[in-house]
């Protein structure tokens, strides 16, 4: 029988961007020693101890998360097959644990904090399986990637190429963000005071929320790759999933490093709390000495550094002194500043790092966004969006897409009934094509009731990671949206001939915190579009 009728017979699990992220460096093994997925004894040591069962030093817990129903589909010992999101068989894993972990004990344990809108926490509470799997993998078939090929290895064959320059003493740095003159001056610096040759090795797996795809991010190393020596300097990417789990990452990273043949790793201030921005380098010290003896890699804990106008050099903290003017400049700041046509200073980066920011963060005004109503049915929602799509078009510049309820229902969705789980289909798909839309620069104004809190929230997830999202409720009382009543929908809905009509026996979940919110009782269309108009020139998305 063929490998592949034998997968075909397994149950299969479709790994998600992060799984799979997980699943290659297992089989490259970067994340040796581990050969599959913790079971619960390793993966309980692990949060408490920052080992595995075995002694060995883990600080992460590495688990395969799936849902209720897959969980109760197997048993201990059985094999299934992991997936990647096209259905390609990746690898073969023996499931020899499944449990229920409790979830808000993991989060504090890792991450210090209950606080959803750290997007660590806000993984492992609302977007993972409810149910952990552990098991050992075999490989099937590697991910195939078609970018940037010759910057990605394996730990083996970075390390063979490491050692055909003939570099012995290797520092790596890691970063998901773009590298400007401070992250240049101060690697730079380190790996010359430590004779050693540099290994830029950013992460392209799956990073925190940002509209920067990693596309741009690496043309920006390879920009900055051209400020190094060329003998003494090389980049290489790693599909590594970003957790946000600050001294606990920074030591998980520095083992995965020494994989690749590192023999020092530069633990900066990319590892500060995600929520606060601190960066804590007492803690990050007290955590090399500790861990020192485990390691078998060298921790060089570095000093944030800021640019000082009077030497016209980036410096560590600690060396300036009192009184002098020094700079510093965030990276939201710079994407402000890049968004508004503002000036972004000589000092803090490089002309051809720029240069592809810019294309990548064009001003306001020229970005791709989405307007996205939701009210009840006859709140005036599509009448409102059909007379600001004309505004819209008046002023030109970019195409404007009405994806109205009815309009969508016709030609996109209408094989789908009005359940519960096909509204929320159909909201999907018109977040789907809202997202193409504003990912490619233009217009969506998207005109659904979308009754539910949840696959409003998905969308706007969809979007934002993309561009703009913008919700307005429409938020029309029922009795005026009944007044109204043009397609006789209420009447039927009041009289029991039409079923699960929302605001009658389905329920309207109104949004908490809309950014724009109507009520068309008193007030026409073109008042309303008028209205949108001043809060879209305000947050500079228009020129009007």
């Amino acid at each position: 029988m063929t490998r592949q009728h034998i997968t075909e017979d397994l149950p299969s699990w479709n790994l998600t961007q992060r799984q799979l992220c997980a699943v290659e460096l297992i089989l490259q093994g970067a994340f040796s020693p581990l050969t599959g997925f913790m079971g619960e004894a390793d993966y309980q040591q692990v949060l408490s101890q920052w080992r595995l069962a075995s002694g060995e030093l883990c600080p992460m817990p590495v688990t395969l998360d799936v849902s209720h129903e897959f969980a109760a589909s197997i048993v201990l010992g059985q094999q299934i097959v992991l997936r990647d999101p096209e259905f390609v068989a990746i690898a073969q894993m023996t499931v020899d644990s499944c449990w229920q972990p409790e979830k808000f004990t993991e989060v504090e344990q890792v991450y210090g904090t209950r606080n959803a809108e750290h997007p660590g926490v806000d993984h492992v509470l609302h977007r993972s399986g409810p149910v952990y799997l552990g098991g050992t993998l075999r490989k099937i078939e590697l991910p195939t990637h078609y970018d940037y090929r010759q910057h990605r290895h394996s730990p083996d064959e970075l390390q063979r190429y490491l050692h055909k320059l003939g570099w012995q003493r290797v520092v790596g740095f890691h970063t998901h963000r773009v590298m400007h003159r401070a992250e240049h001056d101060l690697v730079a610096g380190i790996a010359r005071d430590l004779a050693a040759n540099l290994l830029i090795h950013p992460t392209i797996g799956v990073t925190p929320p940002s509209r920067l795809d990693h596309f741009t991010r690496v043309r920006c190393y390879e920009r900055m790759l051209a400020e190094y020596s060329e003998q003494t300097t090389c980049l290489s990417l790693i599909n590594l999933a970003v957790c946000g789990a600050g001294p606990r990452e920074a030591l998980w990273h520095a083992l995965i490093r020494r994989q690749y043949g590192c023999t020092h790793f530069i633990i900066s201030d990319v590892y500060a709390d995600p929520l606060s921005g601190e960066y804590d380098r007492t803690a990050m010290l007290a955590l090399s000495d500790r861990y020192a003896a485990d390691l078998e890699i060298e921790l060089i804990v570095a000093e944030s550094v800021r640019y000082v106008s009077e030497r016209a050099q980036y410096l560590p903290v600690s060396q300036i002194d009192a009184g002098t003017n020094s700079l510093t400049l965030t990276d939201a700041e710079c994407v402000r500043r890049l968004q508004t046509d503002l000036l972004v200073p000589d000092w803090y980066s490089y002309p051809a790092v720029l240069a592809e920011l810019r294309r990548a963060y064009p001003p306001k005004y020229q970005q791709g966004f989405t307007l996205f109503f939701t009210g009840l049915s006859g709140s005036g929602k599509s009448t409102v969006a059909n007379a600001l799509r004309v505004k819209l078009l008046e002023l030109g510049g970019r195409p404007v897409t009405l994806l109205d309820g009815d309009v969508v229902r016709k030609h996109l969705s209408s094989e789908l009934t009005f359940s519960q789980e096909h509204r929320n289909l159909n909201i999907r798909r018109i977040g789907f094509v809202a997202s193409e839309i504003t990912k490619n620069g233009g217009i969506a104004l998207c005109a659904p009731i979308a009754p539910y809190t949840a696959v409003r929230r998905e969308v706007r997830d969809m979007i934002e990671a993309v561009g703009q999202f913008i919700e307005v409720h429409v938020a029309t009382p029922l009795a005026e949206c009944e007044k109204r009543d043009r397609k006789g929908l209420y009447a039927k809905a009041r009289a029991g001939l039409l079923r699960q009509f929302t605001g009658i026996d389905d329920p309207y979940e109104a949004p908490e915190k809309p950014e724009f919110t109507l009520d068309t009782t008193d007030t026409t269309p073109d008042e309303c579009a008028h209205q949108l108009l001043l809060m879209l020139e305000k947050t500079g998305l228009i020129r009007v």
